[in-house]
């Protein structure tokens, strides 16, 4: 077996700020027990406080799958009922930016993001414990199916956190010993967070729900210096919408590269 390559790592760059829910938002949980008269479909909860979070999973799958699309790639691996894009080809930009298990020719890609949970904000918290609703922190959504043929109604009833709810969020990548491609990556990053403001984050998005906007968005350059203990001298780059990041990546990158450690 040959050695990999392995490039070394220059530190972090961290993605911070809030998801706020411009529509009601329902990332599903599976319901332990079927009551009469009760929510067909829970949203998934933090055990402890019982408030209802975003897990990075669901969002970090997310902003993968609308990568997959925008980059036209092959959709080659079959997950359940769906495919997803899944390949060993270390210059994919999906797979090097989200990471890849190689399947059966066991030559994994491992992930340059990681996605935190989202958790509210405390703002937001406040909020909802003054809301009048039956639920908690969240909101009962009755809707109707309707048979087509016959007209049949069938109800349902689905747990929703209401609209002008904010979480927040943290996004961080690694970053490698490349500038070109760390660049590409972040690009990348950025294009797919603002394809998500236009798309749909959770279930049922089709219909009006999962409509939702980063806000106070910030990217820190945080190189090795820093986790050494050595003042690295470099500010972190704030907008108030993600559309700005884009502009801001070169003097983020300039912390690693020209202007920093490289």
């Amino acid at each position: 077996m040959s050695d990999v390559k392995q490039l070394p790592l220059l530190g972090k760059v961290l993605f911070s700020g809030s998801l706020r829910c411009n529509t009601g938002l329902h990332i599903g949980a599976s319901k332990e027990t079927l009551e009469i008269g009760g929510i067909d479909s829970p949203v998934v909860r933090d055990p402890l406080t019982r408030q209802p979070y975003i897990p990075g999973s669901s969002l970090k799958g997310k902003l993968r799958c609308l990568m997959e699309r925008k980059s036209n790639v092959t959709f080659n691996r079959k997950t359940g009922q769906g495919y997803r894009h899944e390949c060993t080809n270390r210059a994919c930009e999906v797979c090097r930016l989200f990471g890849s298990t190689g399947g059966r020719e066991g030559d994994n890609i491992p992930s340059r993001l990681i996605v935190r949970d989202l958790f509210m904000t405390e703002e937001s918290r406040r909020m909802l414990e003054r809301a009048e609703t039956p639920l908690q922190y969240t909101e009962w959504k009755f809707e109707n199916a309707l048979d087509r043929v016959t007209s049949a109604a069938n109800p349902r009833q689905l747990e929703r956190v209401p609209a002008g709810t904010a979480f927040e969020y943290q996004i961080i990548y690694d970053m490698r010993d490349n500038r070109d491609e760390a660049k590409q990556d972040l690009l990348n990053l950025i294009l797919t967070m603002q394809l998500l403001e236009d798309d749909a984050l959770g279930g049922h998005g089709s219909r009006g729900y999962g409509r939702v906007t980063f806000e106070a968005c910030t990217m820190k350059a945080k190189p090795l210096s820093e986790y050494e203990g050595m003042d690295s001298g470099f500010a972190t780059e704030e907008m108030e919408a993600i559309d700005g990041l884009a502009e801001m990546i070169d003097s983020v990158l300039d912390a690693f590269f020209d202007g920093g450690q490289r």
